[in-house]
């Protein structure tokens, strides 16, 4: 019986996921992923000062973020961040052999890595496998490939959605990897997105900037931005719509699209968060702009004093309120109103009575709506968090560097 298949749904594509000794446990460690021509393609980055080889290669080869691509190369188990200019060949090694192998320029091959931080990857062994992934590429590997980028995860993560552009039957697919170190700037830790809709480079890559700021840049599991932090998407054309420009009717639908598929990617990464029982959704009402309202409900999913509450199932408003006035955004208790399940805990400068069984049946659940309405504008956002548990600690203080 075939895999359930995911990036390789779009018309154009096919992957391949294997095991090639980068990985300790003997675990899949790598997978490539090809479309059969010439792909609109476009990247976010990492806002980390301290970026891995591959990032320093993507963007060498795609320094507007869009471009033109024909497959990509990710391992797992080690990320060759901080291995100088013997890093970046390797990078380059890698985007070679694919390119050999498909038949195409090295520049048009993307490269990804994550894992340990520091070490040189292996390249024998990451040459063996690339030799196995190119060979077997094909359509019904598709969970070989989402294992292949896993790390700390527990659980695949994968997305897809189907619809009609222009008169055409269009699928967006995509998977991700991410459990811990996960503060995304631009992008999550390692995300690839397929779909065969006709769209130029730079209306892709608008769509992705937008779209991942709504989605990757709104979670958190624990305020660390990796070193890593890629997210590539490529669209074969091979749909056979009318190529789509940014900001046409077409567009806004795709844009629709892929931001439901990179909403639910973004979602399970904060599902799977390392040492995770709880999702937590921070709603900011009411502040000045949108910007100060992201600023707000970053600071309390940051907070490590909220995600414990939250953890123990403590309607702690103290700490949220604490959380919302340490940041820059712009905070007048005496406006502020916090509710926990949809139930108001604090308004006009304090505490006031509640019905707290039905906070803390609230709390004991999987999924936790807090919401703080500011009371001074418009400007609204939602960020995910994961509470922090005993777990997380353990997972991270026995991880091997």
């Amino acid at each position: 019986m075939g895999s359930v298949r995911h990036v390789t749904s779009p018309a154009g594509f096919s992957a391949a996921g294997v095991k090639c000794g980068i990985k300790a446990s003997g675990k899949n460690d790598l997978a490539v992923i090809v479309c059969d021509t010439d792909a609109s393609a476009a990247i976010v980055t990492t806002r980390n000062q301290v970026v891995g080889a591959p990032v320093i290669y993507i963007r060498k080869i795609m320094p507007r973020g869009y471009g033109v691509a024909r497959a990509m190369v990710v391992n797992s188990g080690c990320s060759n961040v901080c291995t100088g200019a013997a890093g970046v060949k390797d990078a380059q090694t890698m985007a070679r052999l694919v390119a050999k192998a498909v038949k195409t320029d090295a520049k048009k091959v993307l490269v990804a890595s994550t894992g340990i931080i520091g070490h040189r990857l292996p390249m024998d062994k990451v040459r063996a496998g690339i030799a196995a992934a190119t060979s077997s590429l094909g359509t019904d590997n598709d969970d070989q490939v989402v294992k292949a980028i896993m790390t700390t995860d527990t659980r695949e993560k994968t997305a897809l959605v189907t619809a009609r552009i222009g008169g055409k039957d269009i699928t967006v697919a995509g998977i991700v990897k991410g459990s811990g170190m996960i503060a995304p700037s631009m992008a999550t830790m390692i995300g690839v997105i397929t779909t065969d809709v006709a769209i130029s480079p730079p209306a892709l890559h608008k769509a992705l900037v937008e779209v991942s700021n709504e989605s990757f840049n709104a979670i958190t599991v624990d305020s660390d931005t990796s070193t890593s932090d890629t997210v590539a998407v490529f669209a074969s054309g091979l749909a056979g719509n009318k190529p789509i420009s940014a900001g046409s009717a077409d567009w806004r639908k795709f844009r629709s699209l892929l931001g439901e598929v990179c909403g639910e990617l973004a979602r399970s990464v904060v599902i799977d968060g390392e040492g995770a029982t709880k999702l937590v959704k921070i709603t900011v009402l009411g502040a000045r702009n949108a910007a100060e309202a992201r600023i707000a409900a970053v600071s309390v999913a940051n907070s490590p004093l909220f995600k414990c509450a939250m953890h123990g199932g403590d309607p702690n408003w103290g700490r949220i309120a604490a959380a919302l006035g340490k940041s820059s955004a712009k905070i007048d208790p005496s406006h502020l109103k916090i509710a926990i399940g949809g139930v108001t805990i604090f308004t006009n400068g304090g505490g006031r009575k509640f019905d707290l069984p039905r906070v803390e049946s609230h709390l004991k659940g999987m999924e936790i709506d807090v919401e703080c309405n500011l009371g001074l504008g418009k400007g609204s956002f939602t960020a995910l968090t994961c509470d922090l548990s005993r777990e997380y600690v353990a997972i991270n203080a026995d991880y091997s560097t």
